[in-house]
């Protein structure tokens, strides 16, 4: 079942803000749980987790962070929800053999049908929607203030 959870949120808010901010420099996990509120230890394993999906590199080193594995535009906010999704250990009743025959014929087939249009429209929505969405609520990007073009 599709459960809004503050993993969940917190990883798409974590690609988003990557994706937002970058500059030259990988975005490191301080700087990301700093500006967006996100207790260090959801955001460490959002991100590693992220990391082994392909949709982070992690970086190691001093100067290390997070960068996208691919373009903003092919990494969609299904991906990110089936990723956390994985993660979450959470019972999903409707995967429950009991159940009455109304329940398991009729609710949830339709339940079922429900969260296969969600994702279908979370598959359409990419990170870089979201990034225009900031752009034009005029969010302050760090990656952007910090870009020098000087030779």
């Amino acid at each position: 079942m599709i459960r809004l959870s503050k993993k969940m949120l917190f990883a798409i808010e974590a690609v988003l803000d990557i994706a937002y901010n970058a500059s030259s420099e990988p975005v490191q996990s301080s700087d990301i749980s700093r500006r967006q509120e996100i207790p260090k230890r959801y955001l460490e394993q959002a991100l590693q987790q992220l990391v082994r999906n392909d949709i982070l590199i992690g970086i190691r080193g001093p100067r290390g962070g997070y960068r996208l594995a691919r373009e903003r535009r092919r990494i969609s906010i299904g991906d990110i929800v089936r990723i956390v999704r994985s993660m979450e250990s959470s019972d999903d009743p409707i995967t429950d053999a009991v159940g009455s025959e109304l329940g398991t014929k009729v609710v949830r087939p339709m339940w079922l049908d429900l969260q296969a249009d969600v994702m279908s429209r979370l598959d359409v929505i990419t990170i870089d929607d979201l990034c225009d969405k900031a752009a034009k609520a005029d969010i302050d990007s760090e990656g952007r203030t910090n870009l020098n073009f000087s030779i």
